[in-house]
């Protein structure tokens, strides 16, 4: 059962970024029509892309709260990479 939830955790934003950047066009608008930039995204930081989007304004971000998302977003993606290092840390020694 962990490893579904995990498995689930690790897909859940790169589906919920894939099904945006298919059925809208709120990804072509935020990257500007690039490609390169957003496949990026999906793959290393999925948090911190699909916030970005969501929260993406046609004057770009404005306001507090659009940024604090992104950078919220980017902590949860940097903990997912980190987490596993911390949890195991007694089996290094």
């Amino acid at each position: 059962m962990c490893c579904i939830l995990a498995i689930l955790l690790l897909i859940g934003p790169r589906a919920a970024f894939i099904t945006t950047w298919l059925f809208t066009d709120r990804v072509s608008r935020a990257f500007e029509g690039e490609f390169l930039l957003p496949l990026l995204g999906m793959i290393f930081l999925p948090f911190t892309s699909l916030f970005y989007v969501l929260v993406w304004q046609p004057g770009g971000l404005q306001g507090i709260l659009p940024w604090a998302l992104v950078i919220l977003g980017f902590i949860i993606d940097i903990g997912s990479y980190t987490g596993g290092l911390w949890g195991n840390r007694n089996r290094f020694k």
